[in-house]
């Protein structure tokens, strides 16, 4: 293996057993070789480093000392890498074959870009759902507003520059636990254009244990966290982006409703909702099936992710 491999594979472990060789063998069955898979192990108590140690040296192993948050553990396993370029790919979570070529070759093209991304099945044990993308355009440029307003990206689609990642004063927040992700790249997208590879170039599962499913109290917390953060840097931020902020916040809204409603606490949540409710369909429709009780609106909210 070379020293310094063009692309380091960031994976963050944690008791993540059930599907890891799936996620590694897709790294392996990447068309482009030019990689290294830096395996950070959040004090995993399963068989996680039995796995990760199974394979050859193009996967180097670290244990954490302790468990961390998920933005501390990303830092640490960030300081191992080597690479030109960084992706990220979460233990249950794969890619597909040239995921990494056709991202790398349009970094190659676009000096300028801070990170590209692509579109990405959702999946369940029982096959593909439907594409991450499949009712909204893909974005490209200095799309900060849009990302900001709307944020769509999800971490195993990402690849990144590793040089615009050693100018920024901090990497992942380490006191984030969900949405580590979203506020780096919203803070790279901030300064950089960002372009996209339209197509399905990775699969995200959808499970049970999923934080992106379930811990809505917490992604609505730590979503006001990154915008204390984003008005922070610039003092004209209000002045810029107004109406995106407006949005961001109703969003949060719509996030401590749901977790509220998902808690029993429906009539709390239909509090937070109606002030919304001509004004967005969303609120509108959550507002309704809040009604239902919360056996039946849980039951129902599972079979619309995909459980």
């Amino acid at each position: 293996m070379k020293a310094t491999p063009s692309v380091s594979v960031v994976m963050n472990c944690y008791n993540s057993d059930r599907y890891l060789k799936e996620a590694i063998d897709s790294v392996y069955a990447q068309t482009f070789l030019d990689w290294e898979i830096i395996f950070w192990d959040n004090a995993s108590t399963d068989h996680s480093a039995e796995i990760a140690k199974s394979y050859d040296d193009k996967l180097l192993y670290f244990l954490g000392d302790q468990h961390v948050s998920l933005g501390a553990a990303r830092n640490l396993a960030l300081k191992q890498c080597h690479g030109k370029y960084i992706a990220f790919l979460d233990c249950d979570d794969l890619w597909l074959p040239t995921k990494l070529e056709k991202q790398v070759a349009l970094l190659e093209q676009n000096p300028s870009l801070g990170m590209v991304y692509s579109d990405s099945y959702f999946f369940n044990e029982r096959g593909n759902i439907r594409c991450l993308y499949h009712d909204k355009k893909t974005l490209c440029g200095n799309v900060f507003k849009e990302l900001f307003a709307n944020y769509f990206l999800d971490i195993e689609t990402v690849i990144i520059v590793r040089s615009i990642l050693d100018k920024l004063p901090e990497w992942f927040d380490p006191r984030l636990h969900v949405m580590e992700d979203a506020d780096l790249f919203l803070r790279i997208a901030y300064d950089y254009p960002i372009d996209c590879v339209n197509e399905p170039l990775s699969r995200w599962r959808v499970h049970k244990n999923s934080d992106t499913f379930r811990r809505h109290e917490l992604f609505a917390k730590e979503s006001s966290l990154i915008l204390d953060k984003l008005m922070a840097v610039d003092e004209n931020f209000k002045d810029q982006f107004g109406e995106e902020i407006k949005s961001y916040r109703r969003h949060i809204i719509w996030l401590e409703a749901l977790s509220l409603i998902r808690a029993g606490q429906s009539r709390q949540g239909r509090l937070l909702l109606r002030p919304y409710l001509l004004k967005s369909k969303s609120f509108f429709l959550l507002y309704c099936l809040s009604f239902l009780g919360q056996k039946l609106f849980c039951y129902l909210w599972n079979k619309r992710v995909g459980f």
